[in-house]
C-alpha cells in the first residue's frame, strides 16, 4: 500500500513541477509512514520538510502545494491534511482498502509474496553444530531462526538455498571417537581412565552399546591407533543421523549437507591458501601461517595454520566460503552463536581478500537461551552430560510452541524460554493466542455452513456492508502483511512475523467480541465471512513462514 501512496506523491510532485510551483531538481526519497494517531489519517509523509532546503522554501508552503495535487488522488484519497511543521497526512477512501482485500483472497497461499528480492541467489548456512552430540536448546533457536529466515526470504522473492556445514575433521572428532572407544571398553569391564575433556553424555554409552551389539568384543584388544578410526567414523555417523532426525522432527530440512572433509579431499583448502599467498595476503611468522586480515578492517591478523602444522577452523572456512561464491551465490548468510561475534570481521576480511565486497557476507548472531523450569535456570554443557536437548524441549512443549518462543524475540537478544508458559492453553501463551484465533475463525465458518451459508467467491462478494471502524482496522492490518514480510527479509529480522501475528489477532479478538459475524442480515454476514476468510489466509501464511501449524480445532 505504501508503494501506491508513494506513486501518488510522485504524481503530485510532477504536477507541481510542471506548473512551476516546485523545482524538484532531483527525485527525492519519499518516506511513507503510519501516523501514531489513527485520527490523523492512514498514511503520513515528511517529504515537505526534506524538500525545504533544496527548494529554499518553508516546509508548510511546500506541503500546501503537494496537498493541493494530492486531493482526490484518482478517487483513492478521501482527505489530505497538513499538520505541524509540514507533515502531510492522507485519509484513504474505503474502496482503496476494499479493492486490495479482494486480492488477498485471490492470492491465497501466495498472499504476502513480493519481488523485492529480485531473484538474488542467497545461501543461508545455519545450525552447523559439530557432530559430537545431540542438539541442545541453543541449537534449536538457531534452527528455528535459520529455517524461518529462509521461508521469509523465499516469500520476498529471493532465490534461497539452505545448508548445514558438517565439521567432520579436527581434534574434536578424535575426542568423540576416543570417548566412544573408552565407553566401549568400560562396558566390557575393562579398567580405563576417562579424561574430563572427553564427551561424557549418555549418548556416548548408547553408541558404544550399539557397536557391541554388532561387533561384540572385536575391538577390545586392538591398539587404540588401530581402533580409533572405526570408532570415530561410527560415532560421527550416529550423532549426525540423530541431528538430522531431531531437525526433521522440528520441521527443519536443508537443501544440502556440506562436509568439511571434502574441502581437504579435493584440495580446496590448499588451493585457497595458495591463491591468497600468491596475492600477498598470507605470510609466515613464528612458525605459523597468518592471514593479513588487519588489512581488511579486522582488528588483527589471524593464524590459519598453527606452529604444529594443524590448520585452524578459520583455514577451512576460507575455502568453504570461496566454494559458496564459486557455486554462484550472490549473498552468503551465516548464523553464528553469540560467542562467535569475533568471527564476523575476520570472515568479512576473507571476502575482501578473496576479491569480493565484504557485504557479500552477512552474519546473524543468535544469542543464548536460558531455559526455565520451576523458576530455575537449567545449565547446558555438551561435555558434562547434563545438557537439555532440543528433543527434550520439543517432547515437553511441542514443535509449535518451541518454534514460536525461539522466534518471539530478535535473535541477537537473550531469550528466557518459559516451559510452563509454553504449555499453557490460555491467552497468556502467545502461540496459543494466535492459533486459537485461527481455530475460532474456522468454527465461525462451520457455524455458517451448518446454517447453509458459505464464504462468497471474490467475483460475487459485496463488501460495502463493512463500515465499522474495527472492520477497517482489521483490513488495514491484514493488508500490512506483505510489507512486514518485505521488511523482515531486508532486515533479516524474523521476529517481526511473530509480533505482527500477535498484533493482528489482538485486533481480531477485539472485533469478534464486539460484533457478530453470522447475523440475520445476509449481505452483512457474507461480507464479514469474506473478511474472516482473508484473515484466516493471513494467519495461515504467517504461521507457515514460522513453521507453525494452523489448527482448525483447539
Amino acid at each position: 500500500m505504501k508503494h501506491v501512496i508513494e506513486q501518488l506523491v510522485l504524481s503530485a510532485l510532477d504536477k507541481a513541477k510542471n506548473n512551476g510551483e516546485l523545482e524538484i531538481a532531483e527525485s527525492p526519497e519519499i518516506v511513507i509512514e503510519k501516523p501514531k494517531d489513527p485520527k490523523m489519517g492512514d498514511f503520513s509523509t515528511n517529504l515537505a520538510m526534506t524538500l525545504a532546503k533544496p527548494e529554499r522554501k518553508n516546509p508548510r508552503a511546500i506541503a500546501e502545494v503537494i496537498c493541493k495535487y494530492l486531493k482526490n488522488g484518482g478517487g483513492q484519497v478521501e482527505r489530505v491534511d497538513m499538520a505541524g511543521p509540514g507533515f502531510i497526512n492522507l485519509k484513504m477512501t474505503p474502496s482503496f482498502f476494499i479493492s486490495r482485500l479482494l486480492k488477498v483472497a485471490e492470492s491465497g497461499e501466495d498472499f504476502g509474496s513480493s519481488t523485492v528480492g529480485k531473484g538474488q541467489k542467497v545461501l543461508v548456512e545455519y545450525v552447523s553444530a559439530n557432530p559430537t552430540g545431540p542438539l541442545h536448546v541453543g541449537h534449536g533457536r538457531g534452527a528455528a531462526v535459520g529455517n524461518t529466515l529462509c521461508n521469509i526470504l523465499q516469500k520476498a522473492g529471493f532465490d534461497i538455498k539452505s545448508e548445514y556445514y558438517v565439521n567432520d575433521v579436527g581434534n574434536q572428532m578424535n575426542i568423540l571417537g576416543r570417548s566412544t572407544l573408552l565407553r566401549y571398553q568400560e562396558i566390557h569391564q575393562k579398567s580405563v581412565e576417562f579424561p574430563e575433556d572427553h564427551y561424557q553424555g549418555d549418548y556416548i554409552k548408547d553408541i558404544a552399546g550399539e557397536i557391541i551389539e554388532k561387533h561384540g568384543a572385536e575391538y577390545l584388544d586392538k591398539p587404540e591407533e588401530e581402533a580409533l578410526p572405526f570408532f570415530r567414523q561410527v560415532a560421527a555417523h550416529w550423532v549426525l543421523e540423530g541431528i538430522k532426525k531431531d531437525l526433521k522432527d522440528f520441521r527443519v530440512e536443508f537443501d544440502g549437507w556440506f562436509s568439511e572433509k571434502t574441502l581437504y579431499d579435493d584440495a580446496s583448502v590448499e588451493n585457497a591458501l595458495a591463491w591468497l599467498r600468491d596475492k600477498g595476503y598470507v605470510y609466515d611468522k613464528d612458525g605459523a601461517v597468518w592471514l593479513k586480515s588487519s588489512a581488511f578492517q579486522d582488528d588483527k591478523d589471524r593464524v590459519i595454520v598453527k606452529q604444529n602444522g594443524d590448520q585452524t577452523y578459520f583455514c577451512s572456512d576460507i575455502a568453504y566460503h570461496q566454494n559458496k561464491i564459486n557455486r554462484g551465490f550472490e549473498h552468503l548468510i551465516d548464523l553464528f552463536g553469540a560467542d562467535h561475534h569475533g568471527y564476523v570481521p575476520r570472515m568479512q576480511a576473507v571476502m575482501q581478500a578473496l576479491g569480493y565486497d565484504r557485504d557479500v557476507f552477512k552474519a546473524l548472531l543468535v544469542q543464548f537461551v536460558s531455559l526455565k523450569r520451576g523458576g530455575e535456570k537449567v545449565a547446558m554443557s555438551t561435555r558434562s552430560g547434563e545438557f537439555v536437548t532440543l528433543k527434550e524441549v520439543v517432547d515437553e512443549v511441542g514443535v509449535d510452541a518451541a518454534r514460536y518462543f525461539f522466534l518471539s524475540r530478535s535473535c541477537d537478544s537473550h531469550l528466557d524460554f518459559d516451559l510452563e508458559l509454553a504449555k499453557k492453553e490460555t491467552p497468556e501463551n502467545p502461540v496459543f493466542y494466535i492459533q486459537y484465533a485461527h481455530a475460532r475463525i474456522c468454527n465461525v465458518f462451520l457455524t455458517a455452513q451448518n446454517q447453509g451459508v458459505k464464504v462468497p467467491e471474490v467475483s460475487d462478494v459485496d463488501l460495502t456492508p463493512l463500515v465499522e471502524d474495527e472492520e477497517f482496522a482489521l483490513i488495514k492490518n491484514i493488508l500490512a502483511f506483505t510489507e512486514v514480510v518485505e521488511k523482515s527479509a531486508l532486515a533479516k529480522e524474523v521476529h517481526r512475523i511473530s509480533h505482527y501475528l500477535h498484533d493482528l489477532v489482538a485486533v481480531f479478538h477485539s472485533y469478534y467480541n464486539k460484533h457478530r459475524v453470522v447475523t440475520e442480515n445476509e449481505s452483512l454476514t457474507l461480507a464479514r465471512l469474506f473478511l474472516l476468510h482473508c484473515l484466516r489466509i493471513t494467519i495461515r501464511n504467517g504461521l507457515a513462514l514460522m513453521g507453525i501449524s494452523a489448527p482448525e480445532k483447539m
